[in-house]
């Protein structure tokens, strides 16, 4: 996993971050968090695990988080990992091993056999069921679950698909992107697990109206 570079997006994430380092700690690849300066209760909390590195952001935001991590990837691969514990890395292997011939792999709670999750509600559910089924129908993605970030990608293509969604729209700006990009892409079956603490960042309502709106948009700009 040397050409692995994890991107670990984080926002007050004292309690989960330690223990999900320590879960990757013999991990061979390149562990990049990325968290905002005011955070300092988080850094001071991994202060003393080595082979890591923090990327403090520039820009607020979890889409700012990923954008950012992804310009500072030099590893021939990244892969997008909650610091909340929520994505299991056992999935890694699986997920490079068919990155090889991709451009992108999504890791899916919905991909069956396999996928599930101990995080997601009814709202949260029913929402990403919705989404997924617009996704599809105006752009034929072929994917199942549009609202999960867990994706491994060749970095090269990353880059390509100069995204700029500064909050949580950046979960459908990629498989929309990418599509547009005609790139080769898979989703694979994850299970999502009981996030480690805190509390979920997202805004049903408020993020689910914006999330709507974006995709929408694409639809329209593409003409």
């Amino acid at each position: 996993m040397k050409n692995l570079t994890l991107i670990i997006p984080t926002k007050k994430e004292v309690e989960s971050l330690p223990i999900f380092l320590r879960e990757i700690e013999n991990l061979t690849c390149r562990k990049l968090i990325v968290l905002q300066e005011e955070d300092v209760e988080t850094k001071n909390a991994i202060s003393f695990f080595n082979n890591i590195e923090i990327l403090v952001q520039k820009k607020n935001g979890y889409g700012n988080a990923l954008i950012e991590g992804i310009q500072n990837v030099e590893t021939t691969y990244c892969c997008i990992i909650n610091a909340d514990g929520s994505m299991d890395p056992k999935y890694l292997t699986e997920m490079l091993d068919s990155c090889k011939d991709k451009d992108l792999v999504f890791g899916s709670r919905y991909q069956k056999p396999g996928g599930g999750s101990d995080d997601d509600d009814i709202i949260t559910s029913l929402g990403n069921h919705i989404f997924t089924f617009i996704g599809n129908f105006l752009y034929n993605l072929n994917i199942t679950d549009i609202l999960y970030t867990y994706i491994l990608a060749k970095t090269s293509s990353l880059k390509t698909l100069q995204l700029n969604n500064s909050d949580f729209r950046i979960c459908v700006e990629l498989p929309i992107k990418a599509k547009f990009y005609k790139m080769k892409y898979i989703c694979l079956p994850s299970y999502e697990r009981e996030r480690i603490g805190g509390k979920k960042k997202v805004n049903a309502l408020k993020d689910g109206i914006l999330i709507l709106l974006e995709i929408i948009k694409y639809f329209f700009k593409r003409k």
